[in-house]
Formats: structure tokens, sequence, C-alpha cells
């Protein structure tokens, strides 16, 4: 075990050294990267993926990004060996050597989609996004899309809701599987080395990470909201790169 660490107050502060000790999990959009129009228009810094790979390193592989989107989009933006959990836990992939776990999870019935996909075509600039074990209607560029999307969703979610949940996110709705979710992507990565016996630190911005946040904080860890630690995304990335300094 890991002695009992004391994080320093974010985002800038001498000596982090005990960040070394810590299990970081963070989210990517909105926290890492600023949120775009579009899911695939968001700007990754050119350092970032360096970054992240240089603080995994220096925490020995304890830090995974944990995001709701699939994991072959966190390759695409981010590719680097580190640890991700992707599609809200749906898809884990703890050693970023070998292959991701997809436990067995039910996937909506493809007239679900159908009925989301006739939706969002009256609403231009709306468009639905396919996950592993779902998908979601993003709404940011229709607004008044919303309330209509929210509704349809927890209707279907209703049919079967032993097997699916309707998670609320910024601008969209999404229907994931029971059984996965943020918090159950960290008690996994918990369980397991590197992260065993660290103190668990999420980091994220909306709704959707409250769950990580929570479940960091029932080892003993931190669950950090950007606004009220760092600010902006640009903020986290400056604490980060003094953490990898110092770890």
């Amino acid at each position: 075990m890991h002695d009992r660490i004391t994080l320093p107050p974010p985002p800038r502060v001498p000596g982090l050294g005990p960040i070394r000790n810590a299990a970081l999990f963070l989210d990517f959009d909105g926290t890492l990267v600023e949120i775009a129009a579009k899911p695939d228009a968001i700007d990754v810094p050119d350092y970032l993926p360096a970054l992240l790979q240089r603080l995994s390193e220096g925490l020995g592989g304890a830090l995974a990004v944990v995001s709701g989107r699939a994991l072959g989009d966190l390759d695409h933006f981010l590719p680097v060996p580190i640890a991700m959990a992707g599609d809200h836990g749906a898809s884990l992939r703890p050693d970023p050597l070998q292959p991701a776990r997809l436990p067995g999870l039910p996937t909506p019935p493809a007239i679900w989609r159908a009925h989301a996909d006739a939706l969002v075509a009256r609403y231009p600039g709306a468009l639905v996004e396919d996950k592993a074990h779902g998908f979601v209607i993003h709404y940011r560029q229709a607004p008044d899309l919303g309330p209509e999307a929210e509704a349809l969703l927890a209707a279907l979610v209703a049919e079967d809701p032993q097997r699916f949940s309707l998670l609320e996110a910024r601008m969209a709705w999404e229907i994931r599987p029971q059984g996965a979710s943020k918090a159950t992507a960290v008690h996994a990565l918990m369980a397991q080395p590197p992260f065993t016996g660290r103190v668990p630190v999420f980091i994220g911005d909306d709704v959707t990470d409250e769950e990580g946040m929570e479940a960091a904080r029932s080892y003993g860890g931190h669950g950090w909201r950007l606004d009220d630690m760092f600010g902006t995304p640009q903020g986290l990335r400056d604490w980060l790169a003094e953490a990898a300094v110092a770890a």
C-alpha cells in the first residue's frame, strides 16, 4: 500500500512530489480538451498525448483517460500507450499493450436508433453518435431538440429498464447499458496494478463524471470538478505539466 497522500491544491503549487502516489482518472471532452460543436471537431493540443504519456510513466502507469467516447476515438486523438476506459466503462483497456476488455453488455435494438435518426433529421445541426453499446443524441447546434430528445430516449429506455438507462450529458442525451459507468471503470481499474493501493483522483467537468468522482472518494481519494479546481482545460493541462515534472 502507498502512504496516504495529501494532494496540493490545484492548479499551481510548488512541490508536487506526493502526486507520485496518486492514480489519476481524467475525463476527455470538456476536461482535457475544450468542448466542440461536434465530437469530431475538437482541437487536441499537439503536446497533450506526449504529456499524458510522460505523466503516466511518472505514475508507474497509474493514469487512465475515462471517457464516454469509444476507445477507437480516444486512440485517434491520443495515440499513446496509456490506460483507457471508453463508452462510460463499457470498454476497458487497463494495459495499453493488451486488447480491450469488452464485457457482455446489451446493445439497443436497431429500431431505437431508427427512431433517434428520424427525430434528429428534423433538426439541422443535431446528430446521433454511435457507441459500442448505445448511442447519443447531440443537440448543441439545435438546442430546441433537447426536450424531445429526452422524451424519446426516456420512452425507449422504459421499454427495457433492466438493461438500459438514460444518461444526461452536456447538450446531449445518451442511452447506455446498465452496468456500465465511469464508476465501474474506476472500480475495475483500482482492483489491479498499477492502480491498486494508490489514492485515486478523478477529474471531470460534467454530470457524467460525478459517478467516477464518487467512486474515487470511496477509496479515500478525490473527485474534482474542472471548473471549481482548474477553471478551464488549459488550466488542467498546465497543472498536469507541473505534475509530470514532479512525478
